[in-house]
């Protein structure tokens, strides 16, 4: 199963919603897909969604699935991450007014190049790539940053103090 969260900000982010619908509709992505789509406005017409969903589902929902693909939101990613997945990061784009500004793009980026433990993906058109080549992706990853949890959370609370003095 694929997940995907948008999170609750209340701008929509339709370009990853339709993007995993359309996958879904070509048959690219098989297997079953569930997506948290938020503020979005498009609907979905071959995944299951909901706009949002109870907090115990979502982690049951990040449990279950093979891959976990999110919008750039440090709580979206680092559920996944605590769970022991490597999540797919879609940061939110100010250009497509998903966000009002590329805060996303920066973070996201600076998580991927600092901890080397989520896959970031900027432009949509690589997403069906990287969620075909999700497993040797990962398996490709050096192995010391799959459970590597308290270091993460620790050196992601030294990027959120070191962000917020600049």
């Amino acid at each position: 199963m694929i997940f995907v969260t948008v999170g609750t900000h209340e701008q929509q982010f339709n370009r990853l919603v339709e993007c995993i619908d359309n996958l879904k509709e070509k048959g690219i992505i098989q297997e079953e897909v569930i997506i948290q789509t938020g503020f979005s406005t498009y609907e979905p017409r071959y995944c299951k969604w909901s706009k949002l969903f109870p907090y115990q589902e979502m982690v049951n929902n990040v449990a279950d699935a093979r891959i976990v693909i999110t919008h750039g939101g440090p709580s979206s990613f680092i559920m996944p991450l605590q769970i022991g997945k490597i999540p797919v990061v879609i940061p939110r784009q100010k250009q497509f007014d998903e966000h009002i500004n590329n805060h996303q793009v920066d973070f996201a980026n600076a998580v991927a190049n600092r901890q080397g433990n989520i896959i970031v993906v900027e432009q949509i058109e690589s997403l069906e790539d990287t969620i075909l080549r999700y497993d040797d992706i990962v398996q490709a990853m050096p192995t010391n940053i799959k459970s590597n949890n308290l270091k993460f959370c620790q050196d992601f609370d030294e990027l959120v103090d070191s962000l917020m003095k600049k």
